[in-house]
């Protein structure tokens, strides 16, 4: 029955890109928007977001819920619809910048004195231009994603991330886990998103609940002493972009590891609250980090 779902989701999916190659980005965008705003509860539970928010934000009122909501399933849209253009962003084909990057002296310090780094961020805005905008940027790079469930569409997204994202692209899990090694091994830095759900990783607080929460940061930048690096990524209404590199995690490194990992991966989660915090529209509220 998979199967039979993935194929009628992968002939959706391609027909939606046929129809946004043909109306271009800006329609595409209007078009796809429209439809995602419709029919995306089909697709994700309106029950998690809404449980997701009350969880961060408290008993807000509905009206602010509905706006959180509807901007994120906006960005949803115009995720999916400019991943056909992710040549425009690669190579700046607009006639204006797209994405205005602060905080650039960190990377710049980063690359002279040769150093690697782990940089994590959430999925806000659009998450895919931070892996892309470090690279274009001359960092070394292994971006870490994982991999779609549909085996008819996940094949083109990963084309799409190679050729124009990140060209090592890892996928998460204990598949990728020796490529991650060996990249840092050569000096690589690693971009990775941290506020997914992992069934299979430990609970650390995340808004003052239990929530499975990956160390695969903490234990890179202890096994390799470099420095782990927040990167905020929001999207403006004219759908240009704005990239902030945030000060490095402080680490305390002692020689009690076990103790060092958790006290660097709470931190982590804290800055992420933070980046959330911020601008609660920008954050997509579909993965329930707490089950």
């Amino acid at each position: 029955m998979k199967i039979i779902k993935y194929i009628f989701e992968a002939i959706f999916c391609y027909f939606l890109f046929l129809i946004i190659k043909i109306f271009g980005l800006k329609l595409g965008r209007k078009i796809t928007a429209l439809l995602f705003l419709s029919v995306g509860f089909l697709f994700k539970s309106k029950k998690i977001v809404k449980k997701n928010i009350s969880y961060v934000l408290g008993n807000i009122p509905e009206n602010e819920v509905k706006k959180i909501i509807k901007f994120m399933w906006k960005n949803y849209a115009y995720i999916f619809v400019e991943y056909l253009y992710l040549y425009k962003f690669r190579f700046n084909k607009f006639s204006t910048p797209h994405i205005n990057i602060s905080g650039k002296k960190i990377l710049d310090d980063l690359t002279k004195s040769n150093r690697q780094a782990v940089f994590i961020s959430g999925h806000f805005g659009n998450f895919e231009l931070m892996a892309m905008e470090l690279e274009k940027h001359k960092v070394n790079l292994g971006a870490i994603y994982r991999p779609l469930n549909n085996i008819f569409l996940n094949p083109f997204m990963v084309f799409l991330r190679k050729k124009y994202i990140c060209k090592n692209q890892i996928e998460k899990g204990k598949g990728g886990a020796r490529e991650i090694i060996d990249l840092m091994k050569k000096n690589f830095s690693i971009a990775l998103m941290v506020d997914q759900r992992l069934g299979e990783s430990e609970r650390f607080p995340f808004f003052k609940k239990p929530a499975h929460t990956t160390t695969l940061p903490s234990q890179l930048a202890l096994k390799f002493d470099c420095d782990i690096i927040p990167i905020y990524l929001e999207r403006n209404e004219d759908n240009t972009f704005n990239m902030e590199i945030l000060n490095p995690i402080k680490i305390n490194k002692t020689n009690k590891s076990e103790e060092n990992k958790k006290e660097i991966t709470v931190k982590i989660n804290q800055a992420i609250e933070k980046m959330i915090l911020r601008n609660p529209k920008q954050w997509i509220w579909t993965h329930d980090r707490w089950k």
